[in-house]
Parts: C-alpha cells; structure tokens; sequence
C-alpha cells in the first residue's frame, strides 16, 4: 500500500527515480542539447554534401540551415510538452498518495502496514489512540509488539500463510476472537481484514482493525441474558411454545416437552398443528393469524370455551392458554403459555355435580319442610286449636252457671278464659307461620296480600302491595318460594332497616315472575358477610336458584334496600 518513506513518516512520496531529472536546470540541458547537436550534425553534413556535388553553393547551405533550426524549434517545443507533462503526472501522484495519507490519518479504525519481515511501516492516528502507543515508538518495530505474546507465533505463521497463499484480502479471526495488546498491557477484542500487494519488489500487509471491546461486552451481557432467559423458561411450571409467521415451533420449553410428551429435538421445526385436535386445526391457525392482524401485544386465548391440546400419546386434554406476538428483524413471532388444566377441570366437575346434589338435596329438604310445616299447621289449626275453642266454650259455660257467691272461682275461670284466648291466637299464628292456610286454600295474592297487611300491622310501618296481575297462576313450589321470599325480606325489613315505608311488588310477564321488595331503611354492604341477615339473604339466593331463578340485592348503607327474585313460570324438574 505505501512504502516505509511515504505514509508512515508522514511526509509525501517522493518522485521515481525514473524522472529524477527532469525539472532540473542541469536535466534540461542535457535534454535540449542533445537534439540541436543532432540537428547541426545534420546540417553540416547537408552543406557538405551539397558542396561535394555542385562546389559551394551558398542556397543550398542557407537554406539546409534554415532545417536545421526549424527541425530544432520542433524538437525543442515537443520535449518541452514531454517534460510537462512528466512533472503534471508527478505532481498528481504526489496529490493521490497525499489524499490517501488524509484518509488513513483520518479514518476512524486502527490501520497498520508492515513489510515482508512484519515490521510496521504504517501506524495512523487512530491505531496510536487505540493501542496508546506513539508513532515514533511502533514503527520499524515488530507487530508481536501489539498482541499478547500467547498468540504472536500463530499470527506471524498466518500472516505468512497467507502472503503465499496469493490472495489479495481476508477477513481475520473468523474462527475466534482476535486478540490485541496496548502499552499499558492491557489486552482488547478486535476484529481485523488483511490485505496486500507488492511494491517494487516488496510484499505488504495492510491490516484495518477495530476494537470491538463494547460489542463484546454486549454480546456476553445477551448471552448471560438468554442463558438466564432459558433457565426461567425451563424451570417454568407452564408450557412455553414460540411458533413463527408460518405457525412451526422455535421455542418448546421443558414444561412443554412434559405436557405434550414430546422431546424438544423433535418438537423444533414441526407445526404447531401437531400438538392440536384435528377437529380444531383449521379454527386455532386462523385465530392466531386473525390475531397477528390485530396487533394486540397479548391476550389470553379460549374465554368462551375451553382449548383442547392433543399428547404425542393421542391424548386429549383441556389447557388454559395465553398468547403473545413480537416483532424480530421483521419477522414476527408468538409465543403461548399454556396450562394443563385437566385436574382443575375434573374438580370443577366434581364440584358441580356436588353442587347439584346438594341442591337437589336442599329442594327436597325445602320441600319436605313446606310439607311438615303444612301438617303441623293443619293439626295446630284443626286440632290443637278446635281444642282450644272447644276448652274456651266449656269455660264460658261454666263461668256462665257459676254462682255468685263463688267469686274466686269465677276470677280463676276469667283468667282461664284469657288464657284460652291467647293460646289460641298464639295457636293460629304459629299456624300462620309455619304454613298460611290461605295459601293452600285461597291461593299466592290473597295470602301476600294477608303478610302485607301484618306486617304493617305489627311494624307500623306503611307497605305498599302492587301486582301486576290479579290471575297469577304458580306452580305450589313456586308459590311457597314467592310467598317465603317475602316474607323473610320484611322479616329483615322489621329486624334490621329501620325503615319508615316498604314497597313489594310482583310482575308476571308470561316467561317469569319478578318480585321486588324495597324499603328506605338503613341500607347495607350486600357483600359484607358480618352483616346479622346475610345468611337470610344467602337463603333468599338459594331458594331462587333452586327454582331456576336468579336474586340481585341493590344496598347501600343510609341508602335502602332493593331485593329483586326472578323465577321462570315453568317449575325446575326436581322441585315437582
């Protein structure tokens, strides 16, 4: 590239020897002189010639020097363009390697020259700033000063390799990392290119370096990251799989090599399709395409229904899914993390039949209760009570044929009477209580009408009754849970809300009753279980379900209450 005299001294080149003279004052003669020496020769020996032939001619001789000097003004101004042109061509040659000096001096990687013996002959401003060696210190000196004495006979025999192997360049280290030393000692990462050419018989190697210390430092920083990186993944509980834009795996963690009972080297490159019922391929590779369109950076997958994933072994399996896109280098990628829920599934099975059953179970026993209630009632009505009002007419009876000096006895059968008259009233409310007998005998509307009308009796506190329909026709389970929701929401109203006016209504649209009971009370946190009537209001919930119905509670303390039941007018199979 340049020789040790140009470039690395930092002087220009100077001119090949072959135009040493030219330019020059003693140059110059010697150029000129030469061909008006030629041309005079010539010219004398014209004149003698002419003489020889006609005797002395005084024309011929004038006009063979008029040749002569006209042949010398040719000659003079043809070398005068030469020699121009020759130092034009040296001037320029003297530009091109002071702009090639520029450039080296300037550029911004490390560049070395050395000779055939792989001593430096060229060391630019920026190798001075990278290995902090001065100019004068490096040149004529060995490279092995520049690089950590383990690697300096490997690098003399390839720098030898490779000037017989007659190749202009090549890149460096493409098998490792280069190596360099800087004069504190210290050694650095390079990457480097060589190259060579042969100047007036002599091999040199250029060498561009680049210290690649930061890049080196961030590519062992990503490679700790991603070895980190895949021990989170394969220490996950969950399985990780990354697939590309064409739905084949690239990532398959070792959660996922369990759950589907394949081995990552058999899972990497195959479709995701594998891993998925047949039944469902076609849906699930449209929906994650559908979801690359939307460009949501993640959501989780199967909210309607569950996703069935399908082992190695055939078997199928329900999964909880996530899915998640990037975009590398262009290239996009998603990645899934699923989750086998197949022991979550099966409880939540269980669960639910358990929940059935004991639903049943507390249809029958509400039902069985309703029954013994009504028996109870019936006997405290047509027996107990009979009793009673016959016991009473006794009494009167006897009070009436007392005579009248029997005072005391008569005092005795008037507190009897009393007596009597309670514990038949008492008799007929417990009645009452445990099952109206309007209910069964009168129908659902007489008997609200009849709760309402106690309630406001025993409270004081005003209710309103508002029916939209006055040919309510239930099915009796129906009937008794209507007539039981209300009854135990103005229980709660006359226990807890402190209300001064209530309000129940029924509304009959055909497909469903909707009783409402409102009052203007206290209020509540329907969702603080402390609350001393939450278990009545979990029973009202019950009794809803357990009819196919469903009950919201609207509360808020200081702000009333509002109780609203819906039920389907159809019974549910196991309340008949």
């Amino acid at each position: 590239m340049h020789s040790r005299d140009s470039v690395s001294s930092g002087r220009s080149r100077p001119v090949p020897d072959r135009y040493a003279g030219v330019g020059q004052p003693r140059g110059r003669a010697l150029v000129i002189l030469g061909p008006i020496v030629a041309l005079i020769a010539a010219a004398a020996a014209l004149g003698v010639a002419a003489i020889g032939q006609d005797g002395y001619r005084a024309e011929t001789l004038i006009a063979a020097t008029i040749v002569a000097f006209v042949a010398l003004f040719l000659a003079v101004i043809l070398l005068y363009r030469q020699v121009r042109r020759r130092q034009a061509t040296g001037r320029a040659l003297q530009n091109i390697e002071a702009r090639v000096t520029d450039i080296v001096e300037s550029a911004m990687d490390p560049v070395i020259a050395v000779d055939q013996d792989q001593r430096v002959v060229l060391f630019n401003a920026a190798a001075e700033k990278a290995f902090l060696w001065p100019r004068a210190a490096v040149l004529g000196e060995p490279l092995d000063k520049l690089m950590p004495e383990r690697f300096r006979e490997g690098h003399r025999a390839h720098i030898a390799r490779f000037g017989e192997a007659g190749m202009t360049s090549r890149r460096m280290g493409s098998q490792m990392v280069l190596m360099a030393l800087r004069a504190d000692g210290v050694e650095f990462p390079i990457e480097a290119s060589i190259s060579q050419h042969t100047e007036d018989g002599n091999k040199l190697f250029t060498v561009i370096l680049r210290d690649i210390t930061e890049r080196v430092r961030a590519e062992s920083l990503l490679a700790r990251n991603e070895a980190r990186l895949r021990g989170i993944l394969d220490s996950a509980m969950d399985a990780i799989i990354t697939i590309d834009e064409t739905q084949h795996i690239v990532l398959f963690n070792a959660a996922a090599e369990a759950m589907f009972g394949c081995p990552r080297e058999e899972a990497i490159g195959a479709p995701l399709a594998w891993f998925i019922p047949e039944r469902f391929r076609a849906a699930h590779a449209s929906h994650v395409r559908g979801f690359g369109e939307t460009g949501t950076a993640s959501r989780r997958m199967g909210t309607l229904r569950i996703v069935i994933g399908l082992r190695r072994s055939g078997e199928e399996f329900p999964i909880d899914a996530s899915i998640s896109q990037v975009t590398d280098r262009g290239s996009k990628f998603f990645t899934v993390i699923l989750r086998d829920v197949t022991a979550r599934v099966r409880a939540e099975e269980a669960l639910s039949r358990s929940r059935e059953e004991l639903r049943e179970l507390g249809a029958t026993a509400h039902q069985a209760r309703e029954q013994e209630n009504s028996r109870i009632a019936r006997e405290l009505h047509d027996e107990l009570a009979q009793s009673l009002t016959a016991l009473q007419m006794d009494v009167a009876w006897c009070k009436e044929r007392l005579p009248d000096e029997q005072k005391a006895l008569a005092k005795k059968l008037e507190r009897m009477e009393t007596l009597l008259d309670t514990t038949v009233t008492a008799t007929r409310r417990m009645a009452a209580d445990l099952r109206p007998l309007m209910l069964d005998d009168l129908g659902l509307l007489p008997a609200v009408e009849w709760l309402v009308d106690n309630f406001t009796e025993r409270t004081g506190v005003p209710c309103e009754l508002a029916v939209s329909t006055s040919d309510l026709k239930l099915h009796n389970a129906h009937a008794t849970a209507v007539f039981r929701i209300i009854q135990e929401s103005l229980a709660n109203i006359a226990k807890h809300a402190r209300a001064s006016r209530a309000e129940v209504a029924i509304e009959d649209n055909g497909s469903e009753v909707t009783i409402s009971v409102r009052d203007d009370g206290l209020g509540f946190s329907p969702h603080d279980p402390r609350k001393p009537n939450s278990f009545g209001l979990a029973g009202l919930r019950e009794r809803a379900y357990l009819l196919g119905g469903e009950a919201a509670i609207i509360s808020a303390p200081g702000r009333g209450t509002n109780i609203e039941v819906r039920l389907p007018v159809a019974p549910m199979p196991f309340s008949q």
